[in-house]
């Protein structure tokens, strides 16, 4: 693919002179793990023409982009990127509520959607609540938690290709399944979504909203830059169960460590290094396999110069 070059952002400016372009941007401003070194370029789009016309001009010119939501699930390289960061913005964060159904854009929060389902007294996002990350990337990795996930709510998909072409998917064309979707392979961009929800009362609803953060705040490391979890959930068992009987708990490669409150997380204790966090990881995986004969498998994505395997 052709690499972001000062004619691309001179031509993407003057196409789209609204549009907010950053170069050299930071990508640790932009990830919960606080790790990551500056992208060449980050576009904020904030509207479904502007996303449009930007990709298809993106497109065109053979650059593919990097969609980025919250940065919740990602651990990026220290070094300069060379990446086009594509991260929705304004209008693309709006809901709205019609009788049991919810659209949203694809750069709501989770929260955020959660508590505007609550106010309407619809109930079925209360999982969602707790997770950091926005709606468009909920979809990509069929983000779950507590027995909920999103495909258990997701009604259909207003999505984008890479010509800025967009297409309607249907939940079942989606290809759910656990922490995917046909999103993390076909290369499109989720521009909104709609939700079926049930009606509930809203006092119950924000009762089990409460439940779940107070079991958050007293089982995760949520005062520490993170990922979230840092592997999948196995076949035969749970990862940090399985990093905690091998002994792993607290273990720690430089800044990076196994966090001593939940062994699925790895945390940033001040400065951890992308490097750290590898042979983190690296070690957790060897240490897994050595101990229980399974092969853990990152969640966290990793975008780096080259292809990470684990």
């Amino acid at each position: 693919m052709a690499t972001v070059t000062p004619a691309l952002l001179e031509e993407i400016r003057r196409a789209l002179p609204q549009l907010q372009l950053r170069e050299n941007e930071p990508m640790r401003a932009h990830c919960s793990f606080r790790i990551g070194g500056p992208a060449a370029a980050m576009a904020l789009p904030a509207s479904q023409q502007e996303l449009s016309e930007l990709t298809a001009l993106l497109h065109r010119r053979g650059v593919r982009p990097f969609l980025l939501g919250n940065g919740t699930n990602l651990l990026v390289e220290d070094a300069p990127l060379d990446l086009f960061v594509i991260k929705p913005a304004g209008a693309l964060a709006a809901c709205r509520v019609d009788g049991t159904r919810v659209t949203a854009g694809c750069a709501v929060t989770l929260a955020a959607l959660a508590c505007t389902a609550r106010d309407a007294s619809l109930t079925g996002l209360e999982f969602a609540h707790g997770i950091p990350g926005t709606l468009g990337g909920a979809l990509f990795m069929n983000a779950g938690a507590y027995g909920g996930e999103m495909k258990d709510v997701c009604t259909c998909v207003l999505c984008m290709d890479e010509t800025g072409a967009l297409h309607r998917v249907s939940a079942a064309e989606a290809g759910f399944s656990y922490r995917h979707s046909r999103f993390a392979d076909d290369g499109s961009t989720v521009v909104s979504a709609e939700l079926t929800l049930a009606p509930g009362d809203r006092a119950a609803i924000e009762a089990r909203m409460c439940e779940l953060a107070q079991k958050r705040r007293a089982s995760q490391p949520l005062e520490k830059p993170s990922a979230g979890s840092t592997f999948k959930r196995p076949a035969n068992g749970y990862a940090a169960a399985m990093i905690d009987q091998a002994g792993l708990r607290g273990y720690a490669v430089g800044a990076a460590q196994v966090s001593p409150k939940h062994a699925g997380f790895v945390v940033n204790n001040g400065g951890a290094t992308f490097d750290e966090v590898i042979a983190l990881m690296r070690h957790i995986q060897k240490t897994v396999y050595e101990r229980f004969g399974t092969r853990l498998e990152p969640e966290v994505r990793i975008i780096g110069s080259k292809s990470w395997n684990f």
